[in-house]
């Protein structure tokens, strides 16, 4: 009868640890990345037609005079790239991969662990 509960336990830790191990990353909606979202003085703007600009209000600069970027998002890797354009044509490719995405918050890390957090703005 132990050896039977002892197999039984066994056979449970196994399939618990497969499901376990099966987890998925998570899914997000591409479309909720479009807006103005700031992290302290920091802005972006993500426009629906895959562009978008960047500006600190702490270097005194607004959005007019922002630095203009192309985004795009691929659902499968969660993966986030930024193509910076600037000045003098050079370009600045940015990858990250999101960890979150909802109506009010975006946060994404980088290939070296660093952490970003962004909240949307309320117009």
């Amino acid at each position: 009868m132990k050896a039977r509960r002892f197999v039984f336990g066994l056979i449970a830790a196994g399939v618990l640890l497969t499901l376990a191990s099966c987890s998925k990353d998570p899914v997000f909606d591409g479309d909720l990345i479009v807006g103005k979202w700031v992290s302290g003085t920091e802005y972006y703007r993500y426009d629906a037609d895959s562009k978008g600009v960047t500006w600190d209000t702490g270097d005194d600069v607004q959005e007019e005079e922002g630095q203009p970027f192309t985004w795009s998002f691929d659902s499968e890797t969660n993966r986030l790239t930024l193509v910076h354009q600037m000045e003098m044509g050079a370009v600045v490719p940015k990858a990250y991969t999101l960890t979150a995405l909802n109506d009010s918050t975006m946060e994404y890390k980088d290939n070296y662990g660093q952490k970003f957090k962004y909240k949307r703005v309320v117009i």
